[in-house]
C-alpha cells in the first residue's frame, strides 16, 4: 500500500528525505501529480506530496522576479503577476488536457523539473533560462540552495541549469526564483493561409525563416497543417480550410501595427494573409502552447520531435512516408509534435532513426504506463553519456531514492 508523506514547511522535506535515506526507501516526488504521465513510471512505496508547500513567498515586480514554494500553483503566480502587468516570458504550457488531466493545476516545481516552455521559446528560452535559483533537499538528506533572486547575484555554479529538466531525480526542489517581465501592450499574429498542405509542406520553412530574419521582431512561428487547424477555436484557422502558418509580434501598439502590416507584405508570394489582433492571438497561442489539439483521443501516442528548425519538415516527411501520424510545428519548426496511433518496435525505430539523421532528440510524452515502463520515453545515452549520467545522480542521490528510474532504467 502506497504512503503519503505531505511536508507543510521545508524542515519537514528535509526529515522526509533524512528518513528515507536512512530506511533505503524510494520516494515518488511529486507536486500536483499533472506531470505523472510524462516520463517513465516511478516504482516507490511513498508518495512526497510536496502540494502542501503553496505560497509565493518574495515577488518584487521592480527587480523583475517571483519567488515561490514548489507547491504553488501556478494560477496563483499567473494571477499574482497579471496584477502587475507581468509575465513568465517562456510562456509555460498547460500539458493537463494533453496527459489526460484537468487543466490549470500544475505547481512550480513539476514546471521547472520538466524544463518546460511555450511558443516564445525560440526568444525568451526555457524555463532552465529563466530560473536563476532554488532551495532544495538532496538525495543525501542535505539542504542546500544556489542562485539567487537578482541576475547579478548569482555567482558560482549555476546548479539551476542542471536541476531544471531533471524530473525530481537529483533533489527535492523546495523553493524557486523565476525572472519576470513587463506583460506586452499589444499583441498581433500573421496568418499564411495555404490552399494546399502540399505547398506548404515545402515553404512553411521558408516562410517562418523569412519573417524571423526580417527587422520585424517575431516572438513566435508555428504551422498547422490542415486537420490540425481545423480543429482550432480560432474562426479565421478552423474557417481555413488548408493548413495555417502563424507568426506573432508584440509591443507597444504603433510598433506592432507597423510591424504586422510589413510583415504582411513580406509573406503576401506564399498565398493568403490574414492578420489577429489580441484576443484571437492569445486564443490561438495559448492553444499551441498547451499543444490542444492532440488533447483528444488518450489512447493515441504523443512524441515531442525537438530538431534544428530546417528539419522538422524533413523528419516529418520520413516519417509519415511509413506511418500515418497527425503533426503540428511549433518554434519555428523546431519543435514537432506528432500523434500516432501506435508505438511499436517499428515505428520507434522509424522515428527515433528520422531525428538522429537530423541531429535532435525525440521524448514519447503520452503513452500507456506499460509502454513508459519500457526504456524508449527518453532519447537513449551513448556509454558516454550514461556514465556521466549516473555520476551526477550519485553525486547528488547515491541511494537512489529520489524518482528512481523516471527518466532511465537503474538512474
Amino acid at each position: 500500500m502506497t504512503e503519503n508523506l505531505k511536508p507543510e514547511n521545508n524542515d519537514q522535506v528535509l526529515e522526509s528525505v533524512q528518513w528515507a535515506v536512512t530506511q533505503k526507501i524510494p520516494l515518488d516526488v511529486r507536486g500536483q501529480g499533472t506531470k505523472l504521465g510524462m516520463g517513465r513510471p516511478v516504482e516507490a512505496d511513498h508518495i512526497l506530496d510536496l502540494s502542501g508547500l503553496s505560497e509565493i513567498t518574495d515577488y518584487q515586480p521592480s527587480e523583475l522576479f517571483v519567488t515561490a514554494n514548489a507547491g504553488t500553483p501556478m494560477k496563483d503566480i499567473y494571477a499574482a503577476l497579471d496584477q502587475q502587468n507581468q509575465q513568465l516570458m517562456f510562456e509555460p504550457p498547460d500539458y493537463g488536457p494533453l496527459l489526460g488531466g484537468a487543466a490549470d493545476q500544475g505547481t512550480l516545481g513539476g514546471l521547472v523539473a520538466c524544463n518546460i516552455a511555450g511558443p516564445r521559446r525560440i526568444k525568451a528560452g526555457s524555463a532552465r533560462d529563466n530560473c536563476i535559483g532554488f532551495h532544495a533537499v538532496s538525495g543525501r538528506g542535505e539542504m542546500f540552495k544556489s542562485g539567487g533572486k537578482v541576475v547579478k547575484n548569482v555567482t558560482g555554479f549555476d546548479l539551476s541549469k542542471l536541476m531544471t529538466g531533471s524530473y525530481g531525480t537529483l533533489a527535492v526542489m523546495t523553493e524557486a526564483t523565476l525572472k519576470v517581465l513587463p506583460s506586452p501592450e499589444n499583441t498581433r499574429t500573421v496568418l499564411v493561409r495555404w490552399a494546399k498542405d502540399g505547398d506548404a509542406d515545402q515553404l512553411n520553412n521558408q516562410a517562418m525563416t523569412e519573417a524571423l530574419v526580417s527587422t520585424n521582431e517575431v516572438s513566435s512561428a508555428a504551422h498547422l497543417p490542415a486537420k490540425i487547424a481545423a480543429r482550432s477555436a480560432v474562426a479565421y484557422l478552423n474557417s481555413a480550410g488548408g493548413a495555417v502558418t502563424a507568426l506573432r509580434i508584440e509591443g507597444p501598439a504603433p510598433s506592432t501595427a507597423y510591424r504586422c502590416a510589413a510583415l504582411k507584405v513580406l509573406l503576401s508570394k506564399f498565398g493568403e494573409v490574414e492578420e489577429l489582433h489580441t484576443k484571437n492571438s492569445k486564443m490561438l497561442w495559448k492553444e499551441i502552447a498547451d499543444v490542444s489539439y492532440l488533447a483528444a483521443n488518450q489512447e493515441r501516442a504523443v512524441w515531442r520531435i525537438s530538431v534544428p528548425p530546417t528539419e522538422g519538415a524533413h523528419v516529418v516527411q520520413r516519417i509519415l512516408e511509413s506511418a500515418e501520424a497527425d503533426v503540428m510545428y511549433d518554434w519555428a519548426g523546431g519543435l514537432v509534435w506528432l500523434q500516432i496511433d501506435e508505438v511499436d518496435q517499428a515505428s520507434k525505430d522509424l522515428i527515433r532513426g528520422s531525428v538522429v539523421q537530423a541531429g535532435g532528440h525525440a521524448t514519447l510524452v503520452r503513452a500507456s504506463k506499460q509502454l513508459r515502463q519500457s526504456d524508449i520515453v527518453f532519447q537513449p545515452l551513448d556509454p558516454y553519456m550514461t556514465g556521466i549520467t549516473k555520476r551526477v545522480k550519485n553525486g547528488f542521490d547515491p541511494e537512489s531514492i529520489l524518482n528512481p528510474g523516471r527518466m532511465y532504467k537503474g538512474i
